[in-house]
């Protein structure tokens, strides 16, 4: 069903004119899409209670379906909480690679309707189709068509926000859940957005809404009517900024670049860790996970950090620059190694490890000749892998030295 926006009958105060400026946004979100993906080789599963994590007592809940939704299950919540309220709910080991592979096919789709595609995480996505509407239709047929597409092509479910800027399209995409289609018409937006709660806008979490509800602000309608005076003395620079999204102003273009500043990995483990061996073993894991991401994105990095978290969470980081920038997990393991041999003998155990690359620059495919010979092997064997992996996205192919033995003790990874 696609829910459409209705004409609306109240008073509309302070209601946009629209002008020739206006833009066409539109918010497109998957719905529960850890699970939606799993769900594909698991349709046995379909109409039951899902989570996405790891089963450890510390892990959280990556992702729930809508049946474990509708318990009260959400995502971050421990996964203790979580079986708490779906004790029947099937838990499934996350798959980041699978969900990555999916994420770029749903972006592709993106960018041949518009090249002005804005990806704020692996499921969500702005795009300004206003210069698509002369070639695609109206914006309401754009939406079912990017849905449809989704839907025909990759079997996930979407829920699609239309608007006139991207605070709005994102209230839209949000009304919209789950897997419908609501469009807010430009001299409509004021007039829904003050049917809304304050907990609407962008900004506001619960201490917020407590802070307002304290003032008598419950709706958008009530804060849209509040002195912007009175609001900055409530809420600092913060006030100013929500004002403006009571009435639907929101200025920000949607930008297509979105350039990262650091690209990494870490893994927490079900119990602490002593033994040197075991962190080893992770930070090769995690050297390959982050310099696929790396090269998958065309990036090099110039700085290595490795970051522990000790049994009392206490976390430390210590980082190193390379002679020169690169994508290699060959490279970036020697370098982790570096570093966690450097800080000698470890107060705790280790709770949490990960690397992170940064200072990153573009990957041109030109790199600086090494004298070592196994330096180029390594490349060309980490490039195979990555013909391998795209061509058949299924498999796991990795290091055989992370592969276990039948009858190899438990993972530690939570």
């Amino acid at each position: 069903m696609d829910p459409l926006y209705p004409s609306w009958n109240v008073p509309r105060i302070g209601v946009m004119v629209p002008t020739p400026a206006d833009r066409t946004v539109f918010h497109v979100d998957m719905d529960a899409f850890y699970v939606s993906v799993e769900l594909i080789s698991r349709p046995e599963l379909l109409g039951h209670q899902v989570i996405v994590g790891h089963a450890g007592a510390r892990s959280v809940v990556l992702s729930a379906s809508y049946e474990c939704r509708r318990l009260g299950v959400r995502s971050a919540m421990p996964m203790s909480a979580a079986m708490r309220l779906a004790p029947l709910a099937t838990v499934i080991e996350p798959d980041m690679d699978a969900y990555r592979r999916y994420s770029a096919r749903i972006m592709a789709i993106f960018r041949e309707i518009t090249p002005l595609v804005e990806q704020v995480s692996v499921d969500e996505a702005f795009l300004d189709v206003t210069g698509s509407l002369r070639r695609l239709g109206q914006p309401l047929d754009i939406g079912r068509m990017i849905r449809a597409r989704i839907r025909d092509e990759l079997a996930l479910p979407a829920s699609v926000g239309i608007a006139r800027n991207k605070y709005v399209a994102k209230v839209a995409s949000t009304r919209a859940k789950p897997d419908g289609l609501l469009r807010i018409a430009p001299e409509d937006t004021v007039a829904y957005l003050h049917t809304l709660p304050v907990g609407a806008l962008w900004g506001v979490g619960a201490k917020t809404a407590e802070v307002l509800g304290r003032a008598g602000i419950s709706m958008v309608s009530e804060l849209a009517q509040t002195p912007v005076t009175t609001l900055e003395r409530l809420l600092g620079a913060n006030g100013l900024q929500l004002f403006e999204l009571a009435w639907g102003r929101d200025p920000r273009p949607v930008e297509p670049v979105r350039e990262e500043k650091s690209i990494g990995a870490e893994e927490t483990f079900a119990d602490d860790i002593h033994d040197n061996s075991v962190l080893r073993r992770e930070l090769l894991r995690l050297a390959h996970r982050v310099a696929q991401r790396l090269r998958e994105a065309q990036r090099q990095g110039h700085t290595v950090a490795l970051k522990l978290r000790y049994a009392d969470f206490t976390t430390m980081t210590r980082s190193r620059r390379l002679a020169q920038p690169t994508n290699s997990a060959h490279a970036l393991l020697e370098a982790a190694e570096s570093l966690l041999a450097a800080i000698g003998p470890r107060p705790q155990a280790v709770r949490l490890i990960g690397i992170r690359v940064e200072q990153l620059s573009t990957a041109d495919g030109v790199f600086q000749p090494s004298f070592e010979r196994s330096d180029g092997n390594w490349r060309q064997a980490e490039e195979a892998m990555d013909l391998i992996r795209r061509r058949y996205p299924a498999g796991s192919l990795q290091p055989a030295a992370l592969i276990r033995p039948a009858n190899s003790e438990k993972d530690t990874r939570r």
